[in-house]
């Protein structure tokens, strides 16, 4: 039997005697086995990045870009490989993998370019007779180590969105990938390596998420960045002390299809939004909102798309839904599926759960008390519901906990820029769905949904310290 994949700490590989079995969420049988990180490996982790921030933070941009340019060449150069871990130890359909691949890859060459440009600012300061002769000068300086806890859902890519902008701000890093799927992150880390980090900088711990709480904690860490649910975020963060964070936590995005839309686009992303990943994203649809009059031509036109995806094995080239991440998450969504039912909501289609497949589910008669629209699902379930007025959809959409991203399809700017000013969220998708995200824009929620935002170039400005100096020019010499 092959070993346990082994720890990454400070850039040398460890082995340790508890270990994790990660299963292929399809069948449940054993992918590979990784080695657990406990509070003693936490520790020299921290103490490695805090070490390794002193060389970090000396590399000039050019040396910090040309290092994230090999971390994406490495991607590149295993990115068949990637897309198979992908697939195998999170249950990710095979096109979906290879997109997400491909995502990482443009994320870190994103953060190499961003790592040439972090620019400062000049401000005059003589606006009074007393500060005359003054001129500030601000700059970005690293921050320090930096913390990066990362989700099942995309575990490459968002590891990449924490692990490239802190390289390009000048920072050391610590991945702790979930526990699901920690074996993509642990390959990254290897590729960090190989582009020319300073081995002190990169440490890849995979661990519970209780024990993760010792890294949120630390004095070392600067900076923590979480993406995942709600209470675990916002409990981080009251843990944290002096540190930063940022929190890219959960949602129930809306999408509005308002009569002006075109029908057949509107379904078509509305049937990719709620179903890609088997619902398993952050800003997934979940709550469809139709105009009245055009709302049987739209639900027709949802349910024909729906029913047009292929659910079944992820290694399959040809599948679109595949399994969920385990059985107890997969019954804990049909468990919120079959109170609404017995709660007056009609299953439209599907419902059904055989293990960890859960079939694509179309629910109406919904309320807005029901689970299925007041709390994340994080399944493949959508509600659709009618309304009058696009101030009622509005409303509607933009109750409750969450604001992570809106969607919504009209051919009339001025709803649009309405939604755009009147809505609590971080995003508003005009004629798309909120499952939509360009790895280049700022991504992040408001309210619930989260704290500060991702996306390389405003991650980066997270992750550094802004400074100001003030020269007076009275103070010259003779």
């Amino acid at each position: 039997m092959t070993e346990p994949c082994p720890l990454l700490i400070g850039g040398v590989k460890k082995q340790t005697k508890e270990t994790q079995k990660v299963r292929f969420p399809y069948t449940g049988e054993v992918y590979t086995e990784v080695c657990l990180a406990g509070p003693g490996e936490l520790r020299k982790a921290a103490g490695a990045a805090y070490r390794g921030f002193e060389e970090t933070r000396q590399l000039p941009s050019h040396a910090r870009a040309a290092i994230l340019q090999k971390i994406a060449d490495g991607i590149h150069a295993r990115a068949e490989e990637l897309a198979n871990i992908l697939v195998m130890e999170g249950g990710k359909t095979r096109k979906f993998a290879i997109s997400e691949v491909a995502r990482a890859e443009t994320t870190v060459r994103l953060s190499a370019e961003e790592a040439k440009r972090i620019n400062g600012e000049i401000i005059p300061l003589d606006l009074s007779p007393d500060t005359e002769g003054r001129t500030g000068f601000i700059r970005y300086f690293p921050l320090g180590p930096v913390a990066g806890i990362v989700p099942f859902n995309f575990p490459l890519n968002l590891a990449c969105h924490k692990l490239a902008p802190a390289i390009a701000a000048g920072n050391s890093v610590i991945l702790k990938p979930a526990s699901a799927t920690p074996v993509s992150a642990l390959v990254l880390g290897d590729i960090v390596l190989e582009a020319g980090l300073p081995p002190d900088a990169i440490s890849v711990v995979p661990c519970t998420g209780a024990r993760a709480e010792q890294l949120a904690r630390d004095p070392r860490i600067a900076y923590l960045s979480f993406t995942g649910s709600c209470s675990v975020g916002w409990h981080l963060r009251e843990i944290a002390g002096r540190k930063r964070v940022g929190l890219e936590l959960g949602g129930n995005a809306a999408v509005i299809v308002h009569s002006d839309a075109n029908l057949d686009y509107a379904a078509q992303r509305i049937a990719t939004g709620g179903f890609i990943n088997a619902g398993q994203v952050c800003i997934s649809v979940q709550r469809v909102l139709i105009h009245r009059p055009v709302y049987d031509e739209a639900l027709a036109k949802i349910v024909h798309a729906v029913q047009a995806l292929r659910v079944g094995d992820p290694r399959d080239p040809a599948t679109d839904v595949g399994p969920m991440i385990d059985r107890q998450k997969a019954e804990e969504a049909y468990r919120k599926v079959q109170e609404a039912k017995q709660q007056g909501a009609r299953v439209l289609l599907g419902g059904i759960l055989e293990d960890t497949l859960f079939a694509p589910t179309i629910l109406t008669d919904t309320t807005p008390g029901m689970r299925v629209n007041s709390e994340e699902v994080f399944a493949p379930v959508i509600s659709l519901t009618p309304y009058d007025t696009f101030d009622e959809a509005l409303r509607i959409a933009d109750t409750g906990e969450y604001g992570l991203q809106a969607g919504i399809f009209t051919q009339n700017i001025n709803r649009a820029m309405q939604a755009f000013a009147g809505m609590e969220v971080g995003g508003v998708q005009v004629n798309d769905i909120p499952t939509f995200r360009s790895d280049a824009m700022p991504y992040g929620g408001a309210k619930g949904s989260g704290l500060g935002r991702e996306g390389p170039r405003y991650a980066i400005r997270e992750m550094s310290e802004m400074r100001l100096m003030v020269i007076n020019k009275a103070g010259e010499m003779e």
